[in-house]
């Protein structure tokens, strides 16, 4: 006999966060798999600060939206995938209004992971390709040890791409953030 493991949903997720011996625990959820987090290191956060400060500057200077970090998003007619983040921008075109309390029922339009010791690139990879099947426009893999981006589209065809930005080169908004540019040195700095 097979035996089957329970599909959960977003709804499952929150009340999980509720319950007092989940509430130091992180979770996300993909395709109704709980994915259990583990928290960030000092890199980690630090490069969550730089980086989200830059875009949240970009971004109220230019009114384009909101920049979240850690923050959860699903969207509304697939509630058995919720991911959150390290940063992640929407627009407001993209965003409810009034702005959520709770995780937000959109994919960001930009969403940003930073590789922590924990994390395989592999998995990393396989996150972006979610995002981006579920409406992200663009996704950054930070890779901070070596000093890398990835970022990750997909294509028209439902095929994705991914290009690797190293120290010399600047990270790009491209339709998403038009005008901002970010170099990698002031990144890693």
């Amino acid at each position: 006999m097979e035996l089957r493991q329970r599909l959960h949903d977003v709804d499952d997720l929150w009340k999980l966060g509720m319950q007092d011996e989940h509430k130091d625990k992180d979770y996300e959820l993909i395709d109704g798999v709980l994915i259990e987090m583990t928290k960030p290191g000092g890199r980690h956060g630090k490069l969550v600060i730089r980086l989200g400060r830059y875009l949240d500057i970009f971004v109220e200077d230019n009114l384009l939206g909101h920049v979240t970090t850690e923050t959860g998003y699903f969207l509304a007619d697939d509630r058995h995938t919720m991911l959150a983040p390290d940063l992640a921008f929407i627009s407001f075109e993209k965003a409810p209004d009034p702005f959520p309390e709770k995780w937000i029922p959109a994919m960001p339009n930009l969403a940003v992971e930073i590789r922590s010791p924990g994390n395989s690139i592999g998995e990393l990879r396989k996150k972006a390709q979610v995002y981006l099947r579920l409406g992200a426009t663009l996704v950054w893999i930070i890779i901070p040890a070596s000093q890398k981006v990835e970022v990750w589209r997909m294509q028209e065809d439902g095929t994705f791409t991914d290009e690797t930005l190293a120290a010399a080169d600047a990270l790009s908004g491209e339709d998403v953030l038009p005008g901002f540019q970010l170099g990698l040195s002031a990144l890693f700095a």
